[in-house]
């Protein structure tokens, strides 16, 4: 499994490449842009070809994903924010593409009040359009966009896998859509996996509702709330409600051993650090461990039943 983290752009994609060559990552996560404005960010084309070319040399670094801008909506009911949405996603998933991401993490947005039937089918629409504009933008296929699963606050959509699935669905299961998992966000709208049972069953639950063949990246986090607090509020890990052995049972479990893992904890007040980094691999490793057990215990037991 690929584990970093969520670096800062400030300074500018080859200064987040650079921070997380700092800290050890595998991988890591960048916004486009700013998270919390509108105005795109104007990346030449010589940037993006050489961050592109950094991550394509494949050593320790070798992935990166982006993640979208906080104030994209799809789900409004709002006209003017939604063409804003549109033209904001566009503008984040052509940067994705262009400097070779596996995909844009996006929070699909509120219905504010509307409900989640009123809202799904303009979001597969506007979906659709924004891989479509993205495609003609840079005249070639662009990167998967990974919906993420929402803690459940007030009129988010994407609060379970069913309806993420959905979302897919009306999109009419376009293979450019994808699905990144948020460990806090799963813990706060109410499902547990402190157990190798419960662990097992989030990954039957993703693998029946939206298929694991979509499951690009984890977000990993523990969690400042209890279960079931519908709140977005993360915590590093071993640090929250959720507890370093939960976290090693998604970390390892081998159905999800080809996703990457993102920290997005708080660290020191500055994010991720080397050492969040560094515990995430060793919580990784535990998890993998405790099912390879499980696995040679059950070959064990049918080797005894069949002689």
């Amino acid at each position: 499994m690929d584990i970093g983290a969520h670096v800062r752009s400030s300074g500018g994609l080859p200064a987040a490449l650079a921070r997380g060559r700092e800290i050890r990552a595998d991988v890591i996560q960048v916004f486009t842009q700013s998270p919390r404005m509108w105005r795109a960010a104007r990346h030449d084309a010589e940037t993006l070809a050489r961050v592109r070319a950094e991550i394509a040399v494949g050593n320790r670094l070798r992935r990166v994903f982006c993640h979208a801008t906080y104030l994209v909506n799809l789900a409004t009911p709002d006209a003017a924010l939604l063409e804003r949405s549109r033209t904001c996603l566009v503008d984040n998933l052509t940067t994705a593409a262009a400097i070779g991401a596996d995909g844009l993490v996006l929070h699909v947005g509120s219905h504010l009040g509307g409900g989640f039937a009123g809202c799904r089918d303009q979001v597969a629409k506007s979906l659709l359009a924004v891989l479509e504009e993205t495609e003609e933008v840079l005249g070639r296929p662009g990167c998967p966009i990974l919906l993420e699963n929402a803690a459940g606050a007030g009129g988010t959509v994407g609060r379970s896998f069913t309806e993420l699935a959905e979302l897919i669905d009306a999109a009419a299961g376009d293979a450019r859509l994808g699905v990144c998992l948020d460990t806090q966000h799963l813990f706060a709208s109410g499902v547990a996996y402190d157990t190798p049972e419960k662990a097992d069953q989030v990954v039957a639950d993703i693998e029946h509702h939206v298929g694991l063949e979509r499951l690009a990246c984890l977000h990993v986090n523990d969690s400042a709330v209890p279960l079931g607090a519908n709140r977005d509020r993360h915590a590093n890990l071993g640090e929250g409600e959720i507890g370093e052995m939960a976290l090693s049972l998604l970390l390892g479990h081998p159905s999800l051993e080809t996703c990457a893992a993102i920290l997005e904890v708080p660290g020191n007040g500055d994010g991720p650090r080397d050492l969040d980094v560094a515990l995430a691999r060793r919580l990784q490793q535990a998890g993998a461990s405790h099912f390879a057990k499980r696995s040679a215990r059950g070959m064990g037991r049918s080797a005894g039943t069949a002689r």
